[in-house]
């Protein structure tokens, strides 16, 4: 027997109260501080809004999606996460990433919607495989989404060198996009720092993304003390930058 939550009809009136009955104006006010260039923000909580995702994945999903709801930060959030938690065969949920991507334009949502597609660890040669063309795009936040998911799901043994030379042929001028390859570097040293140090002393990164990549490094409470010290002293001077 379908439990009653598995029943209800979500369509865009039963969402948009739903997620204006968990906005919280003084949380609105800080989170929209935090994600320039985004859409308007109801101030939901991102717990809050991945139970309701969970929810909606419990009925039918389908049908939520076909919605196209998008006026505010939360309608897509919800969306992306979603169809991370949606149930179905792999090809069917990589069509739904796939026409999902391109409506990333900030960091939070492209960042949260990754860590959300934990499906992709099942099939990741499938995974690597879909993800290959995001790393040359020309969108900032698609080259950004393409290394995002490689720190949430890539960074282990058996992908480790091909993770490291797919970070080293990224070129997008994006913000994001090189921030995002300075934080993967920096959980790839976490993960290995004999193999990522020998990759920085030959890496081709521009010096604003090496730099960073350095100083996210050296922010990491992962990485020893006499580490830091050795990684400060590779910095490249700033007028190369």
């Amino acid at each position: 027997m379908r439990c009653a939550e598995e029943s209800v009809h979500w369509d865009r009136k039963t969402v948009q109260r739903a997620l204006l009955e968990m906005a919280e104006p003084d949380y609105q006010t800080f989170a929209s501080g935090l994600i320039p260039g985004g859409k308007p923000m109801l101030g939901v909580r991102l717990p809050a809004l991945r139970s309701l995702a969970k929810r909606i994945a419990r009925s039918d999903w389908r049908a939520f999606l076909s919605l196209q709801m998008d006026e505010s930060f939360e309608e897509t959030l919800l969306r992306g996460m979603v169809i991370g938690y949606a149930k179905a065969d792999a090809g069917e949920l990589f069509v739904h990433v796939a026409h999902f991507v391109p409506e990333i334009n900030d960091w939070s949502t492209c960042d949260s919607f990754c860590n959300t597609l934990k499906f992709v660890r099942k099939v990741p040669e499938q995974a690597w495989d879909f993800l290959q063309p995001y790393f040359s795009s020309e969108r900032e936040f698609e080259v950004r989404f393409g290394v995002v998911m490689l720190l949430d799901h890539f960074i282990q043994e058996a992908y480790f060198d091909r993770v490291l030379d797919i970070l080293d042929r990224i070129q997008h001028p994006g913000y994001y996009a090189q921030m995002a390859v300075a934080w993967a570097l920096a959980e790839c040293y976490a993960h290995d720092p004999q193999q990522t140090m020998g990759y920085l002393k030959e890496s081709r990164l521009d010096a604003f993304t090496f730099n960073k990549a350095i100083q996210k490094m050296t922010e990491s409470f992962r990485v020893p003390a006499a580490d830091k010290e050795r990684l400060r002293a590779m910095r490249r001077p700033k007028e190369t930058e």
